[in-house]
């Protein structure tokens, strides 16, 4: 989102910018759009957490709430941006929004002093996906990517096996930060090109999960933060 943001002529910055997001996104966009002084406009979700809601806020965002899904919260900030002309700063499927996610995987080949043999990245929209997947077949070309997604929204993994853009009717709302119905086109074509594989994880495995990394590594995860984690059962 910095760099999205960072990137904007003083004409666009003057109007602003707005997003839509579950909670991290809008946590993000309204952090550095704050520290670069843009004003932004943050749709969420009704159903959104509470101390999402409340930390976008203080970033200095004006956050609305609406709609039940992520979409619904989605269809109602292009309509604003429509009449605002403020700039849509999208969760995954923006150029800018790529390639500042995949610094993530510059980080992680800085930090690392051996081959990695696999890289497991969530993928919700599947931006984090298509950038570091991006960084890694340029630098890390022998290195295994694969993409993990709840099982309860698979909509890379149902647009993969179908090769084309699938919109799911139904998902299951427990994974906040990546349950969406629908990938953008563009982090499609990315994660199709570059992922080796692409699993899907039980929400049930899941809470395993988080509440083994709480017990046993003292570590607080949401939901998006543990279900990479725990794919790695699958793959042992």
């Amino acid at each position: 989102a910095y760099y999205k943001i960072k990137n904007l002529t003083p004409e666009e910055a003057v109007n602003g910018v707005l997003c839509a997001s579950a909670g991290n996104h809008a946590q993000g966009v309204a952090y550095a759009a704050s520290s670069l002084g843009v004003k932004s406009t943050v749709f969420m979700p009704v159903f959104a957490p509470p101390l999402k809601v409340i930390a976008t806020r203080a970033y200095g965002a004006e956050v609305i709430l609406t709609g039940d899904t992520f979409d619904d919260a989605f269809a109602a900030a292009v309509e604003f941006g429509k009449k605002s002309g403020a700039t849509f700063v999208h969760p995954f499927n923006d150029p800018k929004v790529i390639e500042g996610q995949a610094t993530v995987g510059t980080e992680i080949l800085n930090e690392s002093n051996f081959e990695i043999d696999y890289l497991f990245l969530p993928v919700g929209g599947g931006g984090l996906a298509a950038g570091v997947s991006t960084v890694f077949k340029q630098l890390s070309p022998n290195t295994k990517i694969i993409g993990v997604e709840p099982e309860g929204a698979p909509s890379m993994r149902a647009s993969i096996e179908s090769n084309s853009l699938v919109i799911l009717e139904d998902i299951d709302r427990f994974v906040d930060g990546a349950a969406v119905q629908h990938v953008g086109d563009l982090t499609f074509e990315i994660c199709r090109r570059n992922l080796n594989d692409m699993i899907t994880v039980p929400e049930g495995e899941i809470c395993s999960t988080i509440l083994r990394l709480y017990n046993e590594e003292a570590i607080v995860v949401e939901p998006a933060g543990a279900f990479s984690v725990t794919a790695l059962n699958h793959f042992r």
